[in-house]
């Protein structure tokens, strides 16, 4: 399996037979960390949906140059899944976006819940929401994935209800719920939204205003999964799901 890199300036005109050069921290991390050598076939991604994959021909310090054997471009998301994601607490929250990456969510947004126990605000919010960026960077990397989801700013309730009153599509994950996650059937044209709570689970009036604003309440199987597991967990089967009708 090919290493994946990101290149966000990723050449307009890639051809096959082309060249590719890595250059800064990726040429570090692939020369060095990696020390990858020419032959090695790698993959890049410009992080919005085009790549290229190919054998390495030169490895120098700060320097990757790649041949291309294949252009590639990612399909577009049918249907686009965003699932809000409750703040869980220590570093369940880059598990959570790292799992939710690597099998196929395209954005992510934070929310403080009420029953949240954790709470951003100032600077430790700016440093938190980095590294839920770059948790997704990492896994985009790790999946080989052509795009990297976007990782929205900080949420308020009201914010996600609006959201989900707005969304072609809607779900509330709650243990509560008769109804299981199985028996949808998602529309791929139409954008979906997905709701986590946090460890202490949503509140009644909070599972309240998402259910008014359209969203469905949901249950994704008999036992109860940690935040950090339950995001990737519907995602996956939210995918395939939607891929029952095709």
């Amino acid at each position: 399996m090919s290493d994946g890199f990101f290149l966000a300036d990723l050449p307009s005109d890639l051809a096959l037979g082309g060249q590719m050069e890595l250059t800064g921290p990726e040429a570090h991390h692939a020369g060095v960390v990696r020390r990858l050598r020419p032959g090695e076939v790698v993959t890049v991604a410009d992080g919005a949906g085009r790549g290229a994959r190919g054998p390495v021909l030169t490895v120098e310090p700060g320097l990757v140059r790649l041949s291309v054997a294949e252009v590639l471009v990612a399909p577009p998301a049918r249907p686009p899944i965003t699932v809000v994601q409750a703040l869980p607490k220590q570093d369940r929250g880059e598990i959570a976006v790292d799992l939710m990456t690597e099998v196929g969510v395209d954005a992510i947004v934070p929310w403080q819940a009420a029953r949240s126990i954790v709470r951003w605000s100032g600077p430790r919010a700016a440093k938190a929401l980095e590294r839920w960026r770059s948790a997704a960077r990492q896994a985009a990397k790790q999946a080989r994935r052509l795009t990297v989801p976007t990782v929205a700013e900080l949420a308020s309730t009201a914010q996600v209800v609006d959201l989900v009153g707005r969304a072609g599509q809607a779900v509330v994950c709650h243990e509560s719920s008769n109804h299981p996650i199985s028996r949808l059937r998602p529309a791929e044209d139409l954008p979906l939204v997905c709701v986590i709570g946090p460890e202490g689970g949503l509140g009644e009036d909070e599972v309240a205003q998402l259910a008014q604003a359209g969203a469905e309440v949901v249950w994704l199987g008999p036992t109860v999964l940690r935040t950090s597991l339950a995001g990737s967990v519907a995602v996956t089967q939210l995918r395939l799901l939607a891929e029952l009708d095709r």
